[in-house]
């Protein structure tokens, strides 16, 4: 079975990646439908209409096979190097998947909300809530690619100082689009 594993983690990345840009796309769409909802009618109505069928094609189409498939060839990959299951960097990456499944998840109730016109974030919250995939990314790729030689504390304090920026480069874009709404 070993000589498949080159095919098989292709695979596995493949919709790693293809998972990863729908929850990196899905909560911009949320965000385009919480500004939908504040428009008058009827283009309130229309953008709503349109964005619904957006997410439900990507959330569907995309996001859901895409997960399913890369925790898929992600547990051949385990069966043909269980050793690895041994690994302290995979202990770690695996806590960062179920947290990634999780956000998914959270993401998925979400969009059924958004489904229903049931909206409870404000756009500025959703945008914060859209860099959780990226910082979950940043964690399980330095993971993987550094394995034995990563740092804990560097990585640590890494994906903090990641977080601040995003969540710095949030609010300086709030103040640009509140200058500018066109922006």
């Amino acid at each position: 079975m070993t000589e498949y594993y080159n095919y098989i983690k292709s695979l596995h990345l493949i919709f790693v990646i293809t998972w990863f840009a729908g929850l990196f796309y899905i909560p911009r769409l949320f965000i385009y439908h919480i500004e939908a909802n504040q428009k008058p009618s009827p283009e309130k109505e229309i953008l709503s209409k349109q964005l619904k069928l957006m997410t439900k094609r990507l959330w569907f189409i995309i996001t859901w096979p895409s997960a399913v498939l890369a925790i898929f060839f992600a547990i051949w990959l385990l069966v043909i190097y269980p050793g690895w299951l041994t690994q302290p960097w995979m202990h770690v990456k695996l806590g960062f998947v179920l947290l990634l499944i999780l956000y998914h998840l959270k993401n998925h109730q979400i969009f059924n909300r958004f489904q229903r016109d049931d909206i409870r974030y404000t756009s500025n919250y959703m945008r914060m809530w859209n860099e959780g995939a990226t910082l979950i990314l940043f964690a399980i790729v330095f993971l993987v690619m550094l394995k034995h030689t990563f740092n804990w504390i560097f990585g640590v304090v890494g994906i903090i100082v990641l977080g601040i920026l995003l969540m710095l480069g949030i609010k300086l874009y709030k103040r640009i689009r509140n200058k500018n709404p066109e922006a």
